[in-house]
């Protein structure tokens, strides 16, 4: 099944308002332009070392003296070559069949026609995805009724570390644990190799305490949302929160050595790297492939890239391994100080999809991130360095026992926890049921689209009900559906709502990658049809005919929309304010909203066949267009009322700046008769080109001309009759008067 592609805080409350999307997912891939001029290296491909990543090479075509870590995987049942293993550092990355190397520069070029090497990456760095924030009320408590509190199920956290001594880690039952009476399953230092458990920033305890502190220095307010889960501690992260993927992929790659003996079934990476590839080949996002093939969930943190630094969405920021379909990416919302969920909002720090590259739809869910309260670790770098965000218990203690952060690493712990609970509650679960189940059971908020909340805000209470009735229903036993929950899933980019999930699903397979459109020999089923007019998930076919593909609910009221391929493909509803994706008509495509004037229209828009016009951005005045502005097939990118890049008009002259007649405005390009006109175009302005069919102006129009006034003669000076003339004579002497 590797082959397989996909198509191109905690609320515990049971009663929440239900907040129904309209429409569909807002397409990843309907945004993929956009983010592929947003990062180019990764949208395009056109490598010359085939073997390695853009990173390396860069370095491989313009070499320094210096070494570079990298991470080298091997082909198949091969061997590191003679000659590379003196640049070894470290032990062998089994995970995946590698090893990091600190690899002199001059050496890089050599790796791409080794036959041993499958592809060589940069050793790039990884930080914790932390933000700090203010005060709010903290994560909330999962709901004691079903008596659940995560005992049994192994959590790693692969962090900074955890702290040598907290109350809220206290074994309060009397048990003996390594450590003494911190409830530290096993701590595994990869940066320092130490033996004892430590957290010299503090990062890995708080996100630890988020899911199993037992809230002792707060009498429970803030205890964690698994207090009796086993945490295994592997500290990846250095000081200052910071480290590379080799040491997160070693982390990883004893998860799964050691899995069994630790009964780890949750892994939880509040830390990321940027993307540079494609998740297919990215050696950190295969790492995390490897567990869940194993039936570990990999929960990931989707990153705080979310906004830029006007304030302004952006998109296209979620961190690896979150960037990968294996993976539980996590993004956070804000309680927004209350307890009431109505208010609840996404966080604006919250990174946004498509993922980088591969445009997949992301996150898969969002949970609390803002302002929480956990763990403090006294002499840590975050303790230290930010004593504004330090909180007093409710019990006496010698230093204040809480901080207060915010991001989506905050957030990921949330689910880990309720994953932990979701899987003492039903321990057959695999992680794409876990995915599913926590989706189906978020409450989705129209006001905002899937890339931004995935398929909704975690309901901790729901998911727990849904894995146990999983595990305890019998034949006739009635589904406990409440009506806030989303019911829906984002398989890949495809959203799938109207029907239940069904558990024996192949769909859930520790072998099926989320988002496959077919698993040979059989075709994919995620759930069942719920009355005669809808349809069971998955596609449709018979053996003269397996192309036809359905997705969603068939009945003809106008509200619902086959997803699927005949011969317009149409993705999504045909409100007036929902999204279309596929073909509209005979050749146009429309991707994004087709309604009120301030949606966004991707794809052809002139309504008829082979209309060559695209518009790709907002259809207002004030807006963007990307794309041909006209029947002359001319090229406009940027805001219509503002900056204008590419052909001016059906001359073919470039056009750069802005498209306004007031006399700032900056026109570079071409003005007639292939003439060169770089400046602005007023009167008074410069224009640099040349003045006539040979002749070259360079200076202002009434001001400096620079050029040759005859065939040979340079003129240097003012336009006027008062400007001086610097010619030269056929012997080329200078001369004239000064």
């Amino acid at each position: 099944m590797n082959s397989l592609r996909p198509y191109p805080v905690v609320h515990a409350r049971a009663s929440r308002r239900a907040r129904r999307m309209s429409g569909v997912v807002a397409a990843a891939l309907a945004i993929a332009a956009l983010v592929a001029v947003m990062f180019p290296d990764v949208a395009v491909a056109a490598d010359r070392f085939r073997k390695l990543d853009p990173g390396l090479n860069r370095r491989a075509e313009a070499p320094t003296r210096r070494t570079s870590p990298i991470v080298v995987r091997l082909e198949p049942g091969q061997a590191l070559p003679a000659r590379l293993q003196r640049y070894v550092r470290g032990s062998r990355l089994r995970l995946i069949d590698s090893y990091v190397l600190d690899v002199p520069e001059t050496e890089l070029a050599s790796l791409d026609a080794l036959p041993q090497v499958a592809s060589a990456h940069e050793d790039r760095p990884a930080w914790a995805a932390d933000y700090l924030s203010t005060r709010a009320t903290g994560a909330n408590i999962v709901q004691q009724a079903l008596n659940l509190t995560g005992r049994g199920i192994g959590v790693a956290v692969i962090d900074s570390g955890v702290t040598s001594w907290h109350d809220d880690l206290v074994a309060l039952d009397g048990r003996r644990y390594p450590y003494g009476n911190q409830r530290v399953t096993k701590f595994v230092d990869f940066v320092n190799g130490q033996a004892m458990p430590y957290d010299d920033h503090g990062h890995g305890s708080h996100v630890a305490g988020i899911i199993l502190g037992n809230g002792y220095d707060s009498r429970g307010r803030h205890a964690g949302i698994a207090p009796d889960a086993s945490l295994i501690a592997l500290k990846a992260l250095d000081s200052q929160g910071k480290g590379t993927i080799s040491t997160i992929i070693a982390a990883l790659d004893w998860v799964a050595t050691n899995a069994t003996k630790y009964n780890i079934r949750v892994v939880n990476l509040s830390a990321g790297a940027a993307v540079t590839q494609s998740f297919w080949i990215d050696p950190l996002a295969l790492a995390a492939r490897r567990l869940t093939e194993r039936g570990i969930v990999v929960i990931a943190a989707a990153g705080n890239l979310g906004q830029n630094a006007a304030g302004q969405m952006q998109y296209g920021g979620i961190l690896a391994p979150g960037n990968a379909p294996w993976v539980l990416t996590v993004g956070a919302s804000s309680t927004e100080g209350t307890p009431r969920s109505e208010d609840d909002v996404v966080a604006g720090f919250s990174s946004v999809g498509p993922t980088r590259g591969d445009y997949l739809a992301k996150p898969d869910l969002i949970a609390p991130g803002r302002g929480i309260l956990s763990l403090s670790v006294p002499g840590s770098t975050l303790y230290q360095n930010n004593a504004s965000y330090l909180v007093q218990g409710t019990i006496r203690t010698g230093y204040p026992p809480y901080m207060s952060l915010s991001g989506t690493s905050m957030a990921a712990p949330q689910v880990a926890g309720a994953v932990a609970l979701m899987l003492q509650a039903n321990p057959s679960l695999t992680p794409n049921l876990v995915k599913a189940i926590l989706q189906y059971t978020a409450h989705a908020d129209a006001d905002y689209s899937p890339l931004q909340q995935g398929a909704g805000f975690l309901d901790v209470d729901g998911a727990v009900k849904l894995a146990r009735f999983y595990a305890r229903n019998r034949a006739g036993s009635r589904m406990p559906v409440v009506d806030s929950w989303s019911q829906r899933i984002i398989w890949g980019n495809q959203l799938v709502t109207g029907g239940y999930i069904n558990p024996a699903a192949n769909a859930w397979a520790t072998n099926i990658v989320w988002g496959t459109a077919v698993a040979n020999p059989e075709n994919i089923v995620w759930g069942t049809a719920e009355s005669a007019e809808n349809i069971v998930w998955g596609t449709l076919c018979d053996e003269q005919n397996c192309s036809n593909i359905v997705w969603g609910t068939a009945d003809a009221n106008g509200s619902n929309i086959v997803w699927g391929t005949a011969d317009n493909i149409v993705w999504g509803t045909t409100t007036a304010d929902n999204i279309v994706w596929g073909t509209s008509g005979p050749e146009n495509i429309v991707w994004g909203t087709s309604g009120t004037s301030e949606n966004i229209v991707w794809g052809t828009a002139c309504g008829g066949e082979n209309c060559a016009n695209i518009v790709w951005g907002t259809t207002t005045a004030d807006n963007i267009v990307w794309g041909t502005a006209g029947e002359n097939a001319n090229i406009v990118w940027g805001t219509a009322d503002n900056i204008v890049w590419g052909t001016f008009g059906e001359n073919g002259n470039i056009v750069w700046g802005t498209a306004g007649t007031t006399p700032e405005n900056i026109v570079w390009g071409t003005a007639d008769n292939g003439n060169i006109v770089w400046g602005t175009a007023d009167s008074s302005n410069i224009v640099w080109g040349t003045a006539d069919a040979s002749n070259i102006v360079w200076g202002t129009a009434d001001n400096i001309v620079w050029g040759t006034a005859g065939p040979e003669n340079i003129v240097w000076g003012t336009a006027d009759i008062t400007n001086v003339v610097w010619p030269i004579n056929q012997a080329g002497v200078t001369g004239g008067s000064l």
